[in-house]
């Protein structure tokens, strides 16, 4: 007992201690960072890392300022995502998962002016496996990813096949959530090939997400007083093999491991989410908040001995946030400024990611054979479309998105091109009409391990 005590204490504060430590046989070859805790190792502990480096040109939107200076076009270099998580089965019934890191670090980042306050715990959970020796119910609860909606709001990022997530899915992202986890508790499980997760959650209020809340006005905006408790469901069959349910997480392309073909819907609900006032607060109104979707995903091998593999995923979303309600969002946006925007935010990449109305989201890719490349790996292209009709928009908007994965080693070390294509939209009297498109070209470097 002293000595596992002393393995576990060395295994968290030092990795590489419990991997020099290893007989000759068993590090012969290592894919993960993990300890047992039980002859079998279904206990056990596990340490993981994920690291996304973006080197970035785009093409401004009209207007757009960086430091007060204008900005046509910028480049930048940044870091998307930085996580480290921690997590293990302790019994046969216990289960905890931790993730900290950061999001969205370049030039630009800062909080009240420090660049150095950046990280932040992403997930702190506990569950509870009801049954032993299987994965019928687990009950759970802290600060957790388990969403409804869809797979894309509980995306298992180091494992996705675009280069990034369809952020639209993460529908109060940075609002009243913290970067898509939310405080709740949860009931998931696998009933046969169905799976489901029920949450009850505690959201934050939109005043503690760090910015300025907009004014009230007649476009629906989340509402700054009263509280109220938020609903989530999420309900996916699979047709074919079962998906992994360990954490919350959701594979993006098992690249040919599995054969995945899933019936998926989900949905979150929030009374008086948001609020309007058509004389400038002197009189209110509350807005219900009703999201849902119904989507297909499939993923699977084409010829298993040559590795070659398909993915799909087609998916309908309904949002109701309220009359009007729009948010432009640019992802790691390199611009701070903008002069005779149409909309609050809506410099550098950004574009109407949410509002009231519906969205169709698609994405395509083919995984070449393993040996395409040699030891050099092999190629993942892919095509991606979000086509949004928000009422708040006179026309319908299309974000596309083309790329390229170079997989050196799978999800763990790989390199990815991405071309995006985004509308602008011009103010013109009450309207917002698409008069123009705007590109940027991404390199990602992503190391998941």
């Amino acid at each position: 007992m002293k000595r596992n005590i002393i393995a576990i204490l060395l295994w968290l504060i030092l990795p590489g201690c419990v991997l020099m430590a290893q007989t000759p046989s068993s590090s012969k070859e290592i894919e993960e960072l993990r300890l047992k805790l039980n002859e079998d190792g279904s206990h056990y502990l596990k340490w993981t890392f994920l690291n996304q480096v973006w080197l970035r040109y785009n093409d401004s939107n009209p207007g757009t300022t960086v430091l007060g200076e204008d900005a046509s076009q910028t480049f930048d270099i940044g870091l998307r995502r930085t996580r480290i998580q921690f997590f293990g089965q302790l019994t046969d019934h216990v289960f905890f998962y931790t993730q900290f890191g950061q999001n969205n670090f370049n030039f630009l980042s800062q909080t009240q002016g420090n660049r150095k306050i950046q990280a932040f715990f992403h997930d702190a959970l506990g569950e509870y496996k009801v049954w032993k020796d299987n994965d019928k119910l687990k009950l759970g609860g802290g600060l957790t990813i388990a969403n409804g909606l869809s797979r894309f709001s509980q995306p298992s990022i180091g494992t996705i096949m675009t280069m990034d997530v369809p952020v639209f899915a993460q529908a109060t992202v940075e609002q009243i959530d913290q970067f898509a986890r939310k405080l709740s508790v949860y009931a998931r499980g696998q009933l046969g090939k169905f799976d489901y997760r029920v949450m009850l959650t505690d959201p934050f209020p939109v005043t503690t997400n760090g910015t300025t809340p907009p004014a009230i006005g007649t476009g629906a905006t989340y509402a700054q007083k009263g509280h109220h408790k938020q609903y989530q469901g999420f309900f996916m069959y699979n047709i074919f093999d079962k998906e992994a349910n360990t954490t919350p997480y959701m594979t993006g392309t098992y690249l040919g491991k599995k054969k995945i073909l899933n019936i998926e819907a989900g949905f979150i609900t929030q009374k008086n989410a948001t609020w309007t006032s058509p004389d400038a607060g002197a009189t209110t109104q509350y807005h219900n908040m009703n999201l849902w979707s119904i989507a297909l995903f499939y993923d699977a091998p084409i010829n298993a001995e040559k590795g070659t593999a398909f993915s799909a995923y087609a998916g309908y979303f309904n949002y109701n946030y309220g009359p009007d309600y729009l948010r432009y969002n640019g992802i790691m946006n390199p611009a701070d400024g903008i002069v005779n925007g149409p909309y609050s935010g809506s410099q550098g990449n950004s574009f109407p990611m949410f509002g009231t109305g519906n969205v169709i989201y698609t994405q395509l890719g083919y995984l070449f054979q393993h040996d395409l490349l040699g030891n050099a790996g092999t190629l993942m292209p892919y095509a991606s479309l979000m086509s949004a009709k928000y009422d708040r928009l006179s026309d319908q908007m299309n974000v596309m998105a083309f790329g390229v994965n170079w997989l050196l080693k799978g999800h763990t070390s790989k390199l990815t091109l991405d071309y995006q294509n985004r509308p602008v939209f011009t103010s013109q009297g009450a309207d917002l009409v698409k008069t123009s498109n705007k590109g940027q070209v991404v390199l990602q470097y992503q190391i998941s391990f």
